[in-house]
Order: structure tokens, then sequence, then C-alpha cells
């Protein structure tokens, strides 16, 4: 958590939504602006319950168009807002970068830090300002949401392979709760320790985020935004279905080699 007078331009802001369902994540590119993706425009939902529960969580839209902000036609997801909006009534907050493991871990919920390291100031205050006006493509809840939108101008990190998740932490953390318990459910067949199997439930989530991780992924590469628009621009960086697939990944936690490897086509809540 942090003081409006604290932002510099290019930092990673992000402020939760409603009861905490949701952040919602920006770049601050100075004099009082942050550039964000939205969900406005053409969007891939995931055909479950949590396409109404992460619309609910967002701000309502206000009666009077702010005096500051600049009007967008009504499909671009890139906006360009003032401070007050963007936050909508919420907490600011600073995303964290190149943080240490230990406390990787030790936060629970996704979507607040990475132990990926950040590019200097002025190329993401860049990337922002380019994407602003050559757009981000389709927005989608997994594979390319606002988060994955803040990741990339920081790192310049882009998962090419569109049918594994994106690089957001809040997606990781929704899909690695339930696979977590799934993966932990044989230890029923073998004790009844409610203790011992919630432990294990815990170690399997915390791997699942850490290996996940945009720092820790190998099936990422850095892309120049000149590159990316032009590949959302011909076709070949496009997200067109709502299907999930999470790569093997192999993980180390707590002395165990944890491999993880599923696909998600819905998910309930």
């Amino acid at each position: 958590r942090v003081d409006k007078g604290s932002l510099k331009p290019g930092d990673h802001i992000y402020s939760w939504r409603t009861a905490y369902i949701y952040a919602h994540h920006g770049i601050y590119v100075g004099n009082d602006t942050v550039v964000h993706f939205t969900r406005r425009g053409q969007e891939v939902g995931t055909g479950t319950m949590l396409d109404a529960l992460l619309v609910s969580s967002g701000p309502a839209r206000p009666q009077q168009p702010c005096q500051v902000c600049t009007p967008r036609e009504e499909g671009s997801g890139v906006l360009s807002s003032c401070l007050n909006c963007f936050l909508a009534g919420g907490v600011l907050y600073r995303f964290e970068y190149a943080v240490n493991p230990a406390l990787f871990i030790a936060k629970a919920r996704g979507g607040t830090c990475t132990l990926a390291v950040s590019d200097p100031d002025d190329v993401v205050v860049h990337r922002a300002k380019y994407l602003l006006d050559n757009g981000f493509g389709c927005y989608n809840v997994f594979k390319k949401n606002c988060e994955d939108f803040a990741i990339y101008c920081k790192t310049g990190l882009l998962v090419l392979d569109q049918g594994t998740i994106g690089q957001s932490g809040q997606a990781v953390s929704i899909i690695g709760g339930p696979l977590a318990a799934v993966l932990s459910t044989p230890l029923r067949l073998v004790t009844t320790n409610v203790y011992g199997m919630a432990a294990t439930a815990v170690t399997m989530y915390c791997a699942s985020r850490y290996a996940a991780d945009i720092g820790m992924r190998r099936d990422v590469v850095k892309v120049s935004v000149e590159d990316m628009t032009s590949r959302v621009a011909t076709g070949l960086l496009r997200v067109a279905e709502a299907q999930i697939v999470l790569a093997p990944i192999m993980a180390k936690a707590t002395g165990c080699i944890v491999s993880l490897s599923t696909s998600i086509v819905a998910m309930t809540i």
C-alpha cells in the first residue's frame, strides 16, 4: 500500500475491487495518469460463473463523465484514466518486482508481486503509451487481462503459446487453489489426517504459484512492443478460445519435485 505522492512514472499499480474479489492493474505514466487494459471491446469469457463474478467486482460507471480523463472509443480496451478514476474509490497498491522467493511464497494471494525483474521506467512508460495507441488485443480473464498487460509493460515478457495461462498471478491463484485440492485428494486413500491433507494442498498451491510465476517460467520470451502489436494486428497473437491448459511445470518446493499438468476446460465457483 502506497501514497499517491510516492508514485513515479513506470510504476505498476493496482487496486482491489468489491470485497477484494479481484484487483485492477495499470501502469502509472505520470501527471496523475494511468494506462490500463479493460474488459471493454471484444472479450473472450470463460463460460462460467467467474464472468459474472468479475463483472460484479468492477466499479460502476459514473453518471457524470470525468472532466480529466480523455474519452476513448467504445471498442478500445487500453485506456488512459486519471488516478482517481482508475482507483474507483479503492486503495492504492504498488506491485512489487524482483521479490525474494520467501516473500513471494508468503504472500498467498497472487497478483501482488513477482520474481521477475522490471525494465527501466522509461521503457515501461514507452510500452504503455504505445499500447494505448495501438491496442493490446482481445481481453481474456486467464490469458490476457489487466495484470498481464501491466506485467508485459514492466518486463517485455510474453507467453507466446496461447494454449497456456498468461502471466497473471491472479489467474494462477484462481486455478491453483482447486488444482491443489484435486492433486491432494489421493491422500484420502492412505490417511484420514485432515491436517496432513491440508498441509499438502497448501504446499502444492505454493509450488504451483512459484512455478507459474513469470520470473520462473521458461515458456516466455522478450518481445518488443512494436513486434507484439504487429503480431496482434496480423492475427498471429490473439486469444480465440476460453480453454486453459497449464503446461507441464517442474517446481521444487520444500525439497520435493511437484509435476503439474492439467487441462481446465470449465470451472465453476
